[in-house]
């Protein structure tokens, strides 16, 4: 979070760190501790990749300690596979896996030499492999086109393959603006905020919803300086959807989700009952509901979004509160009933992880990884250089399709655990020719006479079904 933002909410009220409930059937498991000496303040979550492993990133630290990328196994063997050196950039976001395979972000400085940013170059556009090799694809001038990406915004890949993201300065009014660019790395400026007209500035990710526009918020601006929802389309046309207020949550730090009900959901910072944040939802066409007001002791401010996990529950983290004022994870029902499964630095100094300021992710075997930005037993760092963990409460293994729709002769990844061995594909009910390439891999393609539903894989452990329905396209 930027520093005026956590100034802006620590300002509301001082909580109290009360015990708070958790989960039986769960597991918490501390993964890594990063150092000062290798990657050091995740502030970014996690994304597992084609080859089954997690890829993340720290916004500092590295040989150049300007940020790195990193990959860690299920198990929490950690590789730092690049180290930002400036020129590539600096200051990375959080990543996507693209339908390539590969996986792209931003970086929040760094590039070519261009002055527009401050005195310092703007920001890239990054791809790198899974094993590591990165090329930048785009270096922001700062100018019409936008510059110094937002470090805590990634990247979302759209159906028409080209990614969106958004920028913190630059414009045609400075304020920032949304971009599309290919994987060839064409970059297209698709709107410049304008905050004098009611617009939000602060972009804080972007998601593509089933009816083909894409939606995000702003911490900040609209018509009461708290935030928006806005909806673009794939073109450029911006709809200010909806404009927060202290009363009903404000400055939603992170992206929304579409859920399965076809709604949006998220998250603001600050604001709420309790002014310490809340969990909303709100239809594609603007009407919103706040479903939870934080008070403190079940968690507060939280920074991230949510995921919603194979058991239709959302899931997701607070940066402070909790049984020991340094955040939680918490579940939260589509209707609103939230329960929280584990408080952070409950072990001496911290060594669990403190201040998660990334969202979860739902790895295919059934548990949830996420990051800390604080605590963990790495060295210089006061009070720790952060954490990667991993929370299990009982949910079973799946598989996920790249992309989550297509049309009849696509070829689709299917992404798993222990797929060896797999025996047949389907397509809500219509059998798939396919080829196993890994234990975490499948390459299959849609069938003729394949509608819209669950995509199931038999292995020989048991049939796995997708975390979502497979969307057939014209």
């Amino acid at each position: 979070m930027n520093e005026l933002s956590r100034w802006r909410r620590t300002c509301f009220v001082i909580f109290l760190c009360t015990a708070t409930a958790a989960s039986s059937a769960q597991t918490f498991t501390t993964l890594h501790s990063f150092n000062v000496t290798a990657p050091e303040g995740p502030k970014s979550g996690l994304v597992q990749a084609t080859n089954g492993n997690l890829y993340g990133t720290t916004f500092l630290g590295g040989t150049g300690e300007m940020g790195t990328v990193f990959m860690v196994t299920p198990g929490g063997k950690l590789k730092t596979l690049q180290s930002f050196n400036g020129t590539n950039g600096s200051g990375p976001s959080g990543l996507v896996l693209a339908t390539n395979g590969n996986l792209y972000g931003t970086t929040s400085a760094g590039g070519a030499d261009f002055f527009e940013c401050g005195g310092a170059s703007c920001g890239t556009v990054f791809q790198i492999a899974p094993a590591g090799a990165l090329t930048t694809l785009h270096s922001f001038d700062g100018t019409d086109e936008g510059g110094n990406p937002i470090s805590y915004t990634g990247l979302v890949q759209a159906t028409n393959r080209s990614f969106y993201g958004a920028t913190n300065k630059g414009g045609a009014y400075g304020f920032g603006t949304l971009f599309k660019i290919t994987a060839a790395g064409t970059l297209t400026t698709l709107h410049s905020f304008d905050p004098i007209n009611g617009e939000g500035v602060g972009v804080a990710g972007l998601v593509q919803a089933t009816n083909g526009y894409l939606y995000g918020t702003t911490d900040e601006g609209g018509t009461d300086g708290s935030g928006t929802v806005f909806r673009i389309t794939p073109t450029g046309a911006l709809t200010t959807l909806y404009n927060f207020s202290l009363a009903a949550g404000a400055g939603p730090y992170a992206g929304l989700i579409q859920a399965t009900d076809g709604n949006l959901y998220g998250t603001t910072q600050i604001g709420g009952t309790y002014s310490m944040g809340t969990v909303f939802k709100i239809t594609p066409t603007g009407t919103q509901t706040t479903l939870y007001n934080f008070s403190g002791a079940d968690g507060s401010y939280p920074e991230a979004g949510l995921v919603q996990a194979t058991d239709g529950n959302f899931y997701g983290t607070t940066f402070q509160g909790g049984a020991n004022g340094e955040g939680t994870i918490f579940q939260i029902s589509p209707t609103g009933t939230l329960a929280t499964l584990y408080s952070f630095c409950n072990q001496a100094h911290c060594s669990d992880g403190a201040n998660p300021g990334a969202g979860l992710v739902q790895a295919t075997d059934g548990s949830f990884y996420g990051t800390t930005e604080k605590g963990g037993t790495g060295n210089n760092c006061s009070p720790g250089c952060g954490t990667v963990f991993r929370l299990s409460v009982g949910l079973g293994p799946f598989v996920e399709t790249l992309p989550a729709s297509g049309k009849v002769g696509a070829a689709i990844r299917i992404l798993g655990t222990n797929l060896t061995g797999a025996t047949s594909v389907s397509f809500n009910g219509t059998a798939a020719a396919f080829t196993v390439v890994s234990a975490s891999q499948i390459s299959a393609t849609v069938p003729d006479g394949a509608t819209t539903g669950q995509v199931q894989v038999v292995t020989p452990g048991g049939t796995l079904s997708s975390n979502i329905a497979f969307r057939m396209t014209p």
